[in-house]
């Protein structure tokens, strides 16, 4: 999965979740564009018994991929228009531009932004969340100015925009 993620090659990924009478209560479209290292969990390697002994799989972190990234196409049983579904997704669209070694930074202060669950936040705000990026990216040992940058690619993404010194607005809410 991680060479997929670092080749750009990660398929779309539909969640489907039904009722115990075999209907269709959610369906999320997850782009591919929202995965990045930071939502993969690397899991055991399977034991000497099994038929794949060695294999490593992992798990998706759904609650690491910002709300921005699952899109409903049946929400409590209901289908969603084509037309929204494709709204939504076209919204989020230009992450995909976004290089995959770049991308992971950028979903991680998206999903921060989105974890404040405020339409106006301070820059102060994010460097609250300093000591989370940096267990998450150990390598980087500039993680404000990567969070300017990163709200910078968000701004430009249309996702957010600058109010004022130090102030940002959410853009683009559902």
């Amino acid at each position: 999965m991680l060479r997929a993620i670092h080749a750009d090659k990660t398929p779309n990924l539909l969640v489907l979740q039904y009722s115990s009478d075999w209907l269709v209560r959610n369906l999320l479209l997850i782009p591919r564009f929202f995965f990045s290292e930071t939502v993969i969990e690397k899991r055991n390697p399977l034991g000497p018994q099994a038929r794949r002994a060695g294999w490593i799989g992992c798990n998706i972190l759904l609650g690491r991929i910002p709300d921005d990234g699952k899109i409903a196409m049946v929400s409590e049983g209901v289908a969603i228009s084509e037309q929204r579904v494709r709204a939504e997704f076209s919204r989020v669209r230009q992450l995909a531009a976004v290089p995959p070694s770049l991308r992971g930074w950028t979903l991680d202060v998206l999903n921060l932004v989105r974890r404040l669950k405020k339409e106006r936040f301070s820059l102060g705000e994010l460097y609250a969340f300093e000591a989370e990026l940096k267990a998450a990216h150990p390598e980087n040992r500039n993680i404000r100015p990567k969070i300017r940058q990163q709200l910078q690619v968000l701004r430009d993404l249309g996702l957010i925009q600058f109010a004022r010194p130090g102030t940002y607005a959410v853009r683009n809410t559902r």
